[in-house]
């Protein structure tokens, strides 16, 4: 099956209704919505956090990044990173666990892990360009950009669907032909990409922000969410084995910005902040 037949295929599903999630995200949908809820209780949350080694890995790490433990006092148990991040975050963190466990076993798994490693960089970005630059709020852009490869994460799990997924020069053949019969290859990924996070109940101003940044429109001055999803992506040292349509490069968004800032220029931002994207970046796993 070539690409456009496949893409076509997982287009078809999603009209359907049929959303395919692997058996490992089981827990981490449960979690989440065990967290949606506005009367759970922590011991409870801690109990079922503790019960999946990743996630609260995970929740233990960010808790003690640079960026969330101000004081410095390390955290060693679930229960007190939970209290220090809140259920919002957890929840969020869930859901990016989930993201990543969407590929499972993937036979390309240098593909999965330079997209992970991609995801956790633009989202440890977003973080500093949304408190520092765009005014957004931090903790939402650092979710936006943990999820915002979602859409190749759900393609790289249905390989076993669709034999020969990873072979030959994959990455960059998702941007090289024409459109299909009736919608463009970027369309079909949003349209994709757009269904999983409504599945997974991710709210309409983070999907939107998502989606300006499939798009590739670059606004200035950047004040969106999406615009600090496309800086970041733009500016992440790792970068993400699927191209986006933007032709911006991070010399050409680290000079656009220099212009739009009265004291400060973003290189003096990203320097400042190196310590908070270098410790959380690893707490995220990259």
């Amino acid at each position: 099956m070539d690409k456009s037949a496949l893409l076509s295929a997982l287009a078809a599903e999603i009209e359907q209704g049929k959303m395919i999630f692997p058996t490992s995200t089981n827990a981490a949908i449960n979690i989440k919505k065990m967290l949606d809820d506005p009367d759970c209780e922590l011991d409870k949350v801690t109990r079922l956090i503790q019960a999946e080694p990743l996630l609260a890995t995970k929740v233990v790490a960010v808790a003690n990044s640079v960026a969330f433990n101000r004081s410095g006092k390390r955290i060693t148990d679930v229960r007190s990173a939970i209290s220090l991040l809140g259920f919002n975050m957890v929840r969020n963190l869930a859901t990016a666990i989930l993201t990543r466990q969407l590929a499972g076993k993937a036979a390309n798994n240098e593909i999965v892990t330079q997209l992970w490693k991609h995801s956790a960089y633009v989202a440890s970005l977003a973080q500093v360009i949304a408190r520092r630059v765009t005014k957004q709020n931090p903790d939402t852009a650092m979710f936006a950009g943990m999820i915002h490869e979602i859409s190749w994460f759900y393609l790289l799990s249905r390989e076993k669907d669709f034999p020969g997924l990873t072979e030959g020069d994959f990455a960059s053949s998702w941007v090289s032909d024409e459109d299909l019969d009736d919608e463009t290859e970027i369309e079909c990924e949003i349209k994709i990409g757009t269904a999983i996070l409504k599945a997974l109940a991710v709210p309409a101003p983070v999907i939107e922000g998502i989606t300006c940044l499939w798009e590739g429109y670059l606004a200035y001055p950047p004040t969106t969410l999406g615009d600090t999803l496309l800086f970041a992506d733009q500016l992440s040292p790792i970068r993400s084995p699927f191209v986006l349509p933007s032709d911006q490069t991070g010399d050409d968004i680290k000079a656009s910005m220099d212009t739009l800032t009265d004291q400060e220029t973003l290189s003096e931002i990203l320097k400042d902040s190196e310590a908070e994207i270098k410790s959380l970046t690893e707490a995220l796993g990259a």
